[in-house]
């Protein structure tokens, strides 16, 4: 944070971008239940990579330059936007959002956890013990919905979602920012994952559409808000505090992503849910700090 302070502006924006993020899960449920989900995120990228281009252009921002600026464009475009978040997409159709919520939030455990094993990456005791209670909670709430009916497919096809996240991150470790604006290159990203998602939905998904304003208003708020305010807010806050210090706030969304859900949703929630959220939550919350302070 700034200095040594505490740096309330900081926090505030930590916050807002956790409850963008996490509400994501509640309005992409809200459209796959009325639209081929695979055709509707294609479109969300669409709109959303020619805004933030757009944007980008007015700013007097370029194109990246080099192989490895494009390289990193276009495997983020498919591995995060394509394979993730179509993966989480196709999966809402039969899992309720807060449970696509908290798989998706092991994500920065997977990363501490491959970099650990994989990379032998130090890992002060704190974080061990985080990536431990963090997957203990995940699978205290997944014992309970699946003992409730929740579908296994729907919850596989989220993991792997997480998991190709976790592989790309991994993969662009280290990359260099050089070379093109960050609205650009996240615009890009997402006009890649529009062309891979678009494909497959001509291909395997008929465009068949139970129109209503429901539909209409939970497309406009995910493809502004998650989609690009999101993003936006997330650069603001690791320009202000860095990077690793604003992925701490990454243990607040499981938390709100299950609240969001039930509130909007009415999704069920009950005491092995909290628990194990909380559980999860601190999890991640101590592997983050584990490597602030490492």
């Amino acid at each position: 944070m700034r200095g040594r302070g505490f740096d309330i502006g900081a926090v505030l924006i930590g916050l807002a971008f956790a409850v963008m993020w996490s509400s994501a899960f509640t309005s992409a449920r809200m459209i796959v239940v009325d639209a081929p989900p695979l055709t509707a995120l294609a479109l969300r990228f669409l709109v959303s990579g020619l805004i933030g281009v757009g944007l980008a252009l007015a700013l007097g921002q370029r194109l990246p330059r080099g192989r490895a600026q494009w390289r990193a464009v276009a495997l983020f475009g498919v591995m995060q936007n394509a394979v993730y978040l179509g993966l989480n997409f196709v999966a809402m159709q039969w899992v309720s959002a807060s449970v696509a919520a908290i798989v998706a939030s092991t994500m920065p455990l997977m990363v501490a956890l491959a970099g650990w094993l994989v990379w032998r990456e130090r890992l002060p005791p704190m974080g061990i013990a985080g990536l431990l209670a963090g997957f203990a909670g995940v699978a205290v709430v997944m014992a309970t919905r699946l003992g409730g009916g929740a579908d296994p497919l729907g919850i596989a096809l989220c993991v792997l979602g997480a998991l190709a996240l976790t592989v790309a991150t991994l993969a662009l470790r280290g990359a260099s920012g050089g070379g093109g604006g960050l609205l650009m290159v996240v615009g890009l990203q997402m006009l890649v994952g529009a062309a891979v998602l678009g494909g497959i939905a001509v291909a395997a998904e008929p465009f068949v559409v139970d129109w209503s304003l429901q539909l209409v208003l939970a497309f406009a708020y995910t493809t502004l808000v998650p989609g690009l305010a999101a993003t936006w807010v997330w650069f603001v806050l690791v320009g202000r505090i860095g990077a690793v210090r604003a992925a701490a706030f990454h243990f607040l969304n499981p938390v709100f992503g299950v609240l969001i859900a039930a509130a909007v949703l009415a999704e069920p929630l009950g005491p092995a849910d909290l628990a194990g959220v909380a559980i999860a939550a601190a999890g991640i919350l101590m592997v983050q700090l584990s490597r602030v302070r490492g």
